[in-house]
């Protein structure tokens, strides 16, 4: 298994990567506030690259994040999306504005875009990336460890209780992430 240890080998793999640095690119063309691409798109990168595969493993989905408490309604979501879809229209595009998704999780409303990446439901999914005047950035809430050492574990919002961890739990096994990544870790 290859290794990646500091966030800079993180930044360093993610700006090599062509594609990716074009959906970078995109999404900082919206200027959408506090925004980030987040989860599978850098989670999934990191277990090819873990896994020295060849090809990129597809996406459902490419999720753009961003903070406006102002703005709230799905539709504005749906706007980005179509404006993303109109500069690279061959992508999965999902917007979702942080400052409502609280309400899916039942938990106090987030303070900022990575307030509501700190409560997704696992430690290497807890994660974004954005451009920000042409510079990448990271954000990791809970550190970096899990996701470059293979490790899938709850996040620790979703160890508070058993109906969270259950939540945790559905995922990890509708996910199927060994069928992909055979080198995986993963901590019930």
């Amino acid at each position: 298994m290859k290794l990646i240890k500091t966030e800079q080998e993180l930044k360093s793999l993610i700006a090599a990567d062509e594609w990716m640095m074009g959906i970078l690119k995109t999404v900082e063309m919206l200027r959408l506030p506090d925004s980030w691409v987040c989860a599978g798109f850098i989670r999934s990168k990191v277990w090819d690259y873990l896994h020295e595969k060849e090809y990129r493993t597809p996406l459902d989905d490419i999720d753009v994040i961003y903070f406006d408490k102002v703005n709230l309604s799905k539709n504005y979501e749906k706007r980005y999306e179509q404006k993303l879809t109109k500069y690279l229209p061959n992508e999965p595009w999902s917007v979702k504005n942080q400052a409502r998704m609280h309400v899916v999780n039942n938990s106090e409303p987030y303070q900022s875009s990575i307030d509501g990446v700190a409560h997704f439901p696992e430690i290497p999914t807890a994660i974004g990336v954005r451009l920000a005047d042409g510079m990448l950035e990271i954000a990791a809430p809970h550190g970096i460890k899990h996701l470059v050492s293979g490790i899938v574990a709850p996040t620790p919002y979703f160890q508070k209780d058993s109906q969270m961890h259950e939540v945790y739990m559905d995922r990890v096994r509708n996910k199927q992430w060994k069928s992909s990544w055979p080198k995986l870790q993963i901590i019930y």
